[in-house]
């Protein structure tokens, strides 16, 4: 790194972000899941891991939906729109982009009425339009998986880079760390709860 660029906080503090407060964070999480997994007297199951017992209430989507929902693009867009426009930028803009969690939300009820038994919209496609569609639409999701998670990690460790000067390669690989173990432990559930929290 360049000695001519300031940088607000030392490097160590990105790797006690990115890896303690990411490890805290996890056994917080983990903690949750036991303390809900022993006075709740649910058993893990590979159906309990993946779908949370089909048990998680309205709270919880929506708080899950509101956090999948803001990224690195939208903050940015959001905050470009405030700079051009004002206070009605950013009001306009998630006004348009609301429009599609709204229709999903109708196009989600419709589907658990006429598929209560599907994990995925995968398996909708494939009962409805075969196989040959269901492959086009693995391809679509993987791809826009690997696409938004790559931005994800990417706009973060930009971040944490520019506040603590820490090297953006190791922030992407160390990033995803907290999470996929309080996942391990948690299963889709703490990934719920951590998105209300």
């Amino acid at each position: 790194m360049s000695s001519d660029i300031l940088v607000p906080l030392p490097q160590g503090a990105g790797y006690a972000i990115v890896v303690g407060l990411g490890m805290v964070f996890s056994l917080g999480m983990i903690l949750t899941s036991f303390v809900l997994r022993r006075y709740q007297k649910e058993i893990i199951t590979s159906e309990e891991f993946s779908t949370a017992g089909r048990s998680v209430k309205s709270g919880l989507i929506a708080a899950a939906v509101v956090s999948s929902w803001t990224w690195a693009a939208t903050l940015l867009q959001s905050s470009t729109q405030a700079y051009k426009n004002g206070v009605s930028g950013p009001f306009y803009y998630a006004a348009g982009a609301s429009t599609q969690i709204v229709l999903f939300a109708f196009i989600a009820i419709k589907a658990k009425q006429r598929a209560p038994e599907a994990h995925t919209y995968l398996e909708i496609i494939k009962a409805r339009y075969g196989g040959a569609a269901h492959g086009v639409y693995i391809f679509f999701a993987f791809a826009t998986n690997i696409l938004v998670t790559a931005m994800l990690l990417t706009g973060g460790s930009a971040t944490i880079n520019s506040l603590t000067g820490m090297n953006t390669v190791a922030c992407i690989f160390l990033l995803p760390i907290g999470v996929m173990v309080y996942t391990l432990f948690g299963g889709i559930k703490a990934t719920f709860l951590t998105d209300y929290r």
